[in-house]
């Protein structure tokens, strides 16, 4: 699980601007809205990789690869993660929350589920 913070690239008096992610190719870009204690995922994908920007609110987020310990940490408005292709993640929101989901892969449009591994022992419940 690679988390960052996002930092604004600039500011002046008509606004900020923020760059999320640079010279990655995006096949995909989803916003998820979810009801605080919400949970999603609990599962894995074996080509897709897939980012997430919290928008607005907070999660829990879960990490595993296999034969590795859970990490868990939550993130709040304005921090991205990063989950690789075999990394088990799943999140639980704490709040009513916004997401911006960015993929690289089958993991959108009529192919949303084509690459996703449910897993037997969830993360998070």
């Amino acid at each position: 699980m690679i988390i960052k913070d996002i930092k604004k690239n600039f500011e002046d008096d008509r606004g900020i601007i923020t760059d999320i992610i640079t010279k990655e190719r995006i096949d995909y870009v989803t916003i998820i809205t979810n009801k605080k204690g919400a949970i999603r995922g609990n599962h894995y994908h074996k080509e897709t990789i897939q980012y997430l920007y919290v928008l607005e609110g907070s999660i829990l987020v879960a990490s595993q690869f296999e034969g590795k310990e859970i990490e868990k940490k939550i993130l709040n408005a304005g921090s991205l993660l990063f989950n690789e292709a075999y990394e088990r993640h799943a999140i639980k929101s704490m709040e009513d929350s916004k997401l911006l989901i960015l993929t690289r892969g089958l993991r959108g449009g009529k192919d949303y589920e084509s690459d996703t591994y449910k897993l037997a022992s969830p993360l998070i419940t």
